[in-house]
């Protein structure tokens, strides 16, 4: 099975060959192309038209990312399972109001459900979070009375706000007290967190498009526009708080990362390469993990799940059957 190869290190990366490797002072290290999907390259990192022809040929996506974790910009390689028809359907539902809306409102809702999972979870493990349970809840009857785009992304926001709220409930750990969100860049060790691992997750989203008929390019709740991928930040709204969040929850409880895995930079705080090493290597045992999927009634992981939910979208849109969010259950 393929699986991605992350680049901390500043150097360069070459083809030699019929394979790749990166080199810089310490040595070279070879990538053996076959078993490779993606490339994650978070160091300062050379490239040339040989090394781009060839991962292109070899459908390898290259995401990059800045010294503050910050996803930055992907190479796309030719889109091998090209589909004029699917475009149209994309297209077609994103310019018809109500066809739109249907399908935002649908990963909202899942979104919703599955922030609504986690506290939960928490509470029935004794976590004091009834109150905002509740509160989500009644803000989540709002979503299919929204009348318009704007109105479901003020409700989401206002959802996700006090499902961060529970954050300090559920770590009860002062070195990462959530405060308030901030970005770009985050004020705290919880926000950088929570920034780096929504990077993540906006990346194998990413990817696993790339895999299906799908384009990136034409998301439903985020607006379509000339700067980004949408359809990415739409699917990773659902698997954030069963992905992402539970990871973070993990990290800090088990005191994988502490306080001492973050520096200060210029305006805010940084990961160091170290923590996010160990943050990246608990995503990817994450994301091999399986469950039984009662739907399909077969185990798969949750990388796997993200492409199923790609797939259920492109049924909607060929109008095979309506589009669900996956909801976990626990």
């Amino acid at each position: 099975m393929k699986k991605p190869v992350y680049i901390f290190s500043n150097g360069e990366l070459k083809r030699k060959d019929n394979t790749l490797f990166f080199e810089n002072e310490a040595g070279r290290k070879y990538i053996p192309i076959e078993n490779t999907s993606e490339i994650y390259i978070f160091g300062e990192v050379d490239i040339n038209k040989r090394f781009l022809e060839f991962v292109t040929q070899a459908e390898i996506i290259l995401h990059f990312f800045n010294y503050y974790g910050y996803y930055v910009g992907t190479y796309y390689p030719r889109e091998h399972l090209n589909s004029g028809y699917m475009i149209l359907k994309q297209a077609e539902h994103y310019l018809d109001f109500e066809k739109r809306l249907n399908i935002a409102s649908e990963l909202v809702a899942g979104a919703s459900k599955n922030m609504q999972q986690v506290i939960r979870y928490y509470l029935n493990r004794g976590k004091n979070l009834q109150e905002i349970e509740e509160i989500i809840k009644i803000l989540s009857n709002k979503i299919s009375l929204c009348n318009n785009i704007e109105e479901l992304m003020a409700i989401e926001g206002n959802i996700r706000e006090n499902y961060y709220g529970a954050f300090d409930h559920i770590l009860e750990n002062e070195d990462f007290a959530f405060k308030r969100r901030t970005r770009r860049p985050p004020q705290n060790n919880l926000n950088t967190l929570i920034s780096f691992g929504n990077s993540m997750i906006y990346t194998v989203t990413l990817s696993e498009i790339y895999k299906t008929h799908l384009d990136p390019r034409i998301g439903f709740l985020h607006a379509t526009n000339f700067r980004r991928f949408s359809l990415n930040l739409d699917i990773a709204e659902i698997f954030k708080p069963i992905i992402v969040d539970r990871v973070i929850f993990t990290l800090v409880d088990k005191k994988m990362i502490t306080a001492d895995d973050f520096e200060k930079s210029t305006d805010g705080l940084v990961l160091s390469d170290s923590g996010k090493k160990v943050f990246i290597e608990e995503i990817e045992n994450k994301l091999k993990t399986t469950f039984k999927h009662k739907t399909i009634g077969k185990e798969v992981s949750y990388r796997r799940l993200i492409r199923l939910e790609l797939y259920k979208l492109e049924k909607h849109l060929m109008e095979e059957e309506n589009y669900e969010a996956f909801v976990a259950k626990w």
